[in-house]
């Protein structure tokens, strides 16, 4: 249980109106009142003189624990995720042992995360050939939705769905009003592009040229046919080309229910950047020329693409193939957990974005996409009271070996960012404070929350504020 009543205020606090000072009233976990900063009692925390902003949730988390907590787990993970602001992660059903494709293995992820997790997690639920006919029973038991993969993801224990897997999915998907997630490369252009096979292995050009623009239009559009016919929402996971934002703006103008995410390595590199042996860059799909990069930004700024997620996708070093520096032999996945915001905002403000797009792309956007928007991603009554405390105008230089994930080889490895996280709060409790991680863990887990929870929060947020109103007015009388 969440216990004692606190107050908090800031001069800089990011509320739905923007950047103004005021006074956070949080009682059991969330917060009961917003008001003016000149109203904060004596004994109200000030936060200083960051900016205040809600919680970031990271939508898109490999945590691998159990079975492959060498890999990472929940312990590390949640320590990078405070540190870097984010208050609730959502982790993928892979590269974990057991996968996360039954409900017997749901609840193994959630006992690995029990006590042991520093910020609030949900999970999502996999898609593979022969387990069609647990979708349901995972929804049920509280995965927030439903990954698949479109071409081989690198894990024998996680095959691509078929065509018929997808088709017996999706209607048990809509019927829980829920979301299929899906890595979007075509398996048949994939196999097309690899053959004969590179001449230089370490090269970065011929990994690039193995895993096409064409790879992610061509999955994209199989994706978006088959959610037509059976009106299931989808949500497309780390868009890396301007050739595959074109088809998700065809179908968004059609109406339909599709999303999607880049990630901050996507908005950050370009590939004429990237020298061959550099295994730390590989990802899939990966990292392409600065024209794909812009066009990502322009996205963004276009409600094209919805959010950022990091894929923090972290390895044991050695699979990352350091000595021989083959693109081919390495583990494709980028760790960056801990260095969301700051990555995302250096590139953000460059480009004249404000704290407010930070907020709609890192917080309330990914929030919503994992059902949790009735109580994630923003600083309101009635909402989980998460916080993160802000320097938007420090320099940061990244030294992986002081990140908290549990290995330091990151591509962000002595890049400078700009903006720091001083403090995080998890339900009104500081979990992160300048490099310490004050308390056990606390993290709890979530579920998607039912429909109609958001309309029944907004009343409830409605009638606390007009009673915390009525009683702060009754007692300015009292003191006149």
């Amino acid at each position: 249980m969440e216990s004692e009543r606190c107050i908090l205020k800031s001069r800089r606090v990011l509320l739905a109106g923007g950047v103004q000072p005021a006074t956070l009233v949080v009682e059991d976990g969330r917060f009961t009142a917003i008001g003016s900063f000149e109203e904060s009692p004596a004994h109200a925390l000030d936060l200083g003189d960051g900016v205040v902003l809600p919680g970031l949730v990271d939508a898109h988390v490999h945590v691998n624990d159990p079975g492959r907590s060498h890999w990472e787990g929940f312990a590390t993970a949640s320590r990078a995720a405070a540190a870097g602001g984010v208050t609730t992660l959502v982790d993928m059903p892979l590269n974990s042992s057991p996968v996360t494709t039954s409900p017997a293995a749901l609840r193994a992820k959630v006992q690995a995360a029990a006590g042991t997790s520093r910020v609030d997690f949900a999970l999502w639920g996999g898609l593979v050939p022969g387990n069609a006919d647990e979708v349901s029973a995972l929804l049920e038991a509280g995965a927030v939705g439903i990954k698949c993969f479109l071409c081989p993801s690198g894990l024998d224990e996680f095959p691509p769905a078929s065509a018929a897997d997808l088709h017996a999915a999706l209607p048990q998907i809509a019927s829980h009003r829920s979301i299929l997630l899906a890595h979007a490369e075509d398996p048949g252009i994939l196999e097309q592009a690899a053959s004969p096979g590179p001449a230089d292995p370490t090269s970065y050009r011929a990994y690039l040229a193995t895993r096409p623009p064409a790879a992610e239009v061509r999955a994209i559009e199989t994706l978006v046919a088959a959610v037509q016919v059976s009106g299931a929402s989808l949500h497309v996971v780390h868009v890396a080309s301007v050739q595959a934002l074109e088809v998700l703006s065809q179908a968004r103008r059609r109406g339909l229910p599709v999303t999607a995410e880049t990630c901050p390595h996507y908005l950050t590199f370009e590939a004429e950047e990237i020298p061959d042996r550099a295994t730390a860059f590989k990802c899939a799909p990966p990292i392409r020329d600065g024209r794909h990069r812009e066009a990502l930004w322009q996205a963004l700024s276009d409600g094209v693409l919805d959010l950022v997620a990091t894929d923090h996708s972290p390895c044991p070093p050695e699979l990352k193939a350091p000595e021989s520096g083959n693109f081919f032999e390495a583990w494709g996945g980028i760790a960056s957990l801990e260095l969301l915001v700051p990555a995302v905002w250096t590139e953000a403000r460059a480009r004249g974005f404000q704290l407010e797009h930070l907020v709609r792309w890192l917080s309330q956007a990914p929030a919503r996409l994992a059902g949790l928007g009735h109580r994630k991603g923003a600083i309101a009554v009635g909402y989980d009271a998460d916080l993160v405390v802000f320097q938007p105008d420090r320099e940061l230089l990244v030294k992986g070996e002081e990140l908290q994930h549990r290995h330091a080889v990151t591509p962000y490895d002595g890049r400078k960012l700009l903006g720091v996280v001083e403090k995080t709060y998890l339900r009104g409790h500081l979990v992160f404070d300048r490099g310490t991680f004050p308390g056990e863990p606390r993290g709890r887990w979530l579920r998607r929350g039912l429909p109609g929870e958001q309309a029944q929060m907004e009343r409830a947020q409605m009638e606390r504020a007009q009673m915390e109103r009525a009683q702060m007015e009754r007692a300015q009388m009292e003191q006149e």
